[in-house]
């Protein structure tokens, strides 16, 4: 279940074939090509310099609590049940099936897979965000609105559990000793040229990184990397777990800047998304 998408849809072509080449060979020969000359002239920037990432961002698939679905194998998805319009790069998270390991998932030590097995068994009991708490990071996925100031940036969340925020200093400050650990970390950001780098510490143990029973510990690091071009946000992630994962696990998303602005989300109730989804059938998943 990916609960890392928005209620509302992204509206964007993926760029063409032609325009990708283009661009691939620019950039082995270190040539800035006219579209990607286009592009970092067409983001506007702030008094410090650094890109304006202020606004709503529309990370792609919807929200629909009356209509998750059930996958075969018994896992469950409530949202982002389709992979991306555009043809996405290798570590970009596409539809999970509920089926065979997959390479779009995070690689567990061993001696965790029978872990990770129970907990997709029993997803509608053992999901926190199928009884409405919070989905953690990653899962959040990529801000819906970004409010940036000098000094820092706050990121504001639209998820299928109620409304979340994060409040990231950018302003040299390490990360803090006197916060209790949380599901959506300790935070702190740089600038690394035009892209802002978020660092995540001080996680609780209690939510998954994905669907299909992706636990982590509380020892996780998350690193974000966002940067503008145009009018689209991309979003990277690295996650690192070592005490469970084989390697990093790395996600990737876009969001496309949109007028549509934040209202104040329908409230979760714990008992109706677990009735919808053990209710609903559809006889051709998406």
């Amino acid at each position: 279940m990916n609960l890392s998408d928005t209620r509302r849809r992204m509206h964007g072509a993926a760029l063409g074939g032609a325009a990708a080449v283009a661009l691939l060979w620019a950039a082995c020969l270190g040539v800035a090509s006219p579209q990607a000359a286009t592009s970092a002239a067409a983001v506007p920037r702030l008094a410090d310099g650094h890109p304006d990432l202020n606004g709503t961002w529309d990370n792609g698939a919807g929200i629909d609590f009356l209509h998750p679905e059930k996958l075969p194998g018994g896992s469950v998805c409530v949202a982002g049940c389709d992979p991306p319009p555009a043809a996405p790069p290798p570590t970009a998270r596409p539809r999970a099936t509920g089926s065979a390991p997959r390479a779009d998932f995070p690689q567990y030590r061993t001696q965790y897979l029978a872990k990770v097995k129970r907990l997709n068994d029993h997803q509608l009991q053992m999901d926190g965000v199928l009884h409405c708490r919070s989905p953690g990071l990653p899962r959040v996925g990529p801000p819906d609105k970004i409010v940036q100031t000098p000094g820092q940036v706050v990121f504001l969340y639209d998820d299928v559990s109620g409304a979340f925020w994060r409040i990231i200093p950018t302003d040299g400050r390490p990360h803090r000793t006197d916060v209790e650990n949380s599901t959506l970390g300790d935070a702190v950001g740089h600038w690394e040229g035009d892209t802002l780098v978020v660092d995540s510490t001080k996680f609780t143990d209690d939510t998954w990184l994905t669907d299909n029973g992706a636990f982590h510990t509380s020892s996780m690091h998350v690193i974000e990397r966002l940067r503008r071009v145009g009018d689209t946000l991309e979003w990277r992630v690295t996650v690192e777990d070592p005490a469970v994962l084989v390697e990093p696990w790395k996600i990737y998303r876009t969001a496309k800047l949109t007028d549509v602005e934040l209202v104040e989300p329908t409230p979760c109730i714990d008992h109706d998304i677990v009735h919808a989804v053990d209710n609903t059938h559809h006889a051709n998943p998406r």
